[in-house]
């Protein structure tokens, strides 16, 4: 099982954004790897703290991860999907998140910490949106789609080479005399912007970076139990970078279509069920819908409208793998708006008889009654 992200960066789920960087960069310089050569478990933690940090730093992956924890990330949702564990090195985790290091570490991973010098950066893609409809089958089951994503690429052909203003390091050093002593500041390098690389040889049709649009097919592996408006990651499946750079990422929303017959409430499913008189009186066989096809309930004799038949497991199940909802089936007593004169004589005959007074037990629960037990 996956450690959990505060007990990573020792912070409790209630802390500030503050809090949470300055967690990240005690542990950041803790396990650098410039300060623990070759040690193969200091560099795990320095991945796993980058990994909490990458999360907890931003507010919509952070609340999907407290209401579901580490299943919101899974299966192309997120570091599942090829983050740190996946096969992001230390150039990567750099790249994304070497800022937070302020003047303390050099742009990449072997920078010392000295401030400025070392690695040239890898700069990372931009990331691509699309949304994604399911039907409530597909999120029932879950489901492996392929959708096409128009991206950039390098053009076939393009070459790089060093860039001569910052000499591949992506930063340009400048070291000031003061009163204080020789004070060095690092900026980004204007002719490169920081890549390290400047374009050599541009093949036609690409543009001023090297690069061009083309449309690609990705496979993208939906868990059961997604949510309206839960955003995955597909990792890598963005625009490429110019170079040696890293591509972004693919990010997917998850949109609901509207079923026919069945509604949702969280894991839950409700399903309006309409009975005649005489389907009441005497019971009946129905035949109705679910997610994962039809199924036949008993109705009993004697049924009274607003009665909720829940048929359990029968719902959604829970994105973080705890157990499925429940089917819950309203029973709706359909009163005819028209009759013949035959049916309106025998329903003002059985007016009067005993059985056709309302007449409620204790054990009927009212509307009210009904309703809080659906929620309860």
């Amino acid at each position: 099982m996956k450690q959990d992200y505060y007990e990573i960066l020792g912070i409790s789920k209630g802390a500030s954004a503050a809090e949470i960087k300055k967690a990240y960069r005690k542990k950041a310089i803790q396990y650098h790897p410039d300060k623990n050569p070759d040690d193969k478990e200091a560099e795990e933690m320095f991945k796993k703290a980058a990994e909490a940090y990458e999360i907890l730093s931003d507010d919509n992956k952070r609340a999907r991860y407290d209401q579901y924890g580490h299943a919101a990330f899974e299966n192309g949702g997120g570091f599942g999907g090829g983050g740190f564990g996946g096969g992001m090195n230390m150039d990567d985790i750099f790249s994304q998140f070497g800022d937070i290091f302020g003047g303390g570490f050099g742009g990449g991973f072997g920078g010392g910490f000295g401030g400025g010098g070392g690695r040239q950066r890898r700069v990372k893609g931009s990331s691509l949106k699309i949304r994604l409809k399911l039907t409530l089958e597909e999120i029932a089951n879950g489901v492996e789609k392929k959708v096409k994503v128009r991206r950039k690429v390098q053009a076939p052909g393009v070459s790089y080479k060093t860039c001569n203003t910052c000499n591949g390091s992506g930063q340009m050093t400048r070291i000031t005399n003061t009163i204080l002593g020789r004070m060095q500041t690092s900026t980004t390098c204007s002719t490169c912007s920081g890549a390290g690389q400047i374009i050599d040889k541009r093949p036609a049709g690409a543009d001023g970076q090297g690069m061009k649009s083309e449309e690609e097919t990705v496979s993208i592996k939906i868990p059961a139990g997604v949510v309206e408006g839960m955003q995955l990651k597909v990792s890598g499946k963005g625009n490429e970078a110019p170079g040696n750079g890293i591509s972004g990422d693919l990010l997917v929303v998850i949109e609901e279509k509207e079923h026919e017959f069945l509604k949702r409430e969280g894991d839950n499913l409700h399903y309006d069920l309409y009975i005649s008189f005489s389907e009441a009186a005497l019971g009946s066989s129905k035949e109705i819908d679910t997610v994962t096809g039809k199924v036949r309930i008993k109705v009993e004799s004697g049924v009274q409208s607003g009665k909720i038949l829940r048929l359990r497991g029968k719902g959604i199940p829970s994105i973080n793998g705890y157990g499925k909802g429940d089917l819950l089936v309203h029973i709706n007593v359909w009163t005819p708006k028209t009759l013949t004169k035959e049916q309106k004589n025998f329903f003002e005959k059985m007016a009067k008889e005993e059985n056709f007074v309302p007449n409620p037990e204790k054990s009927d629960k009212s509307f009210f009654e009904k309703v809080k037990d659906m929620f309860s």
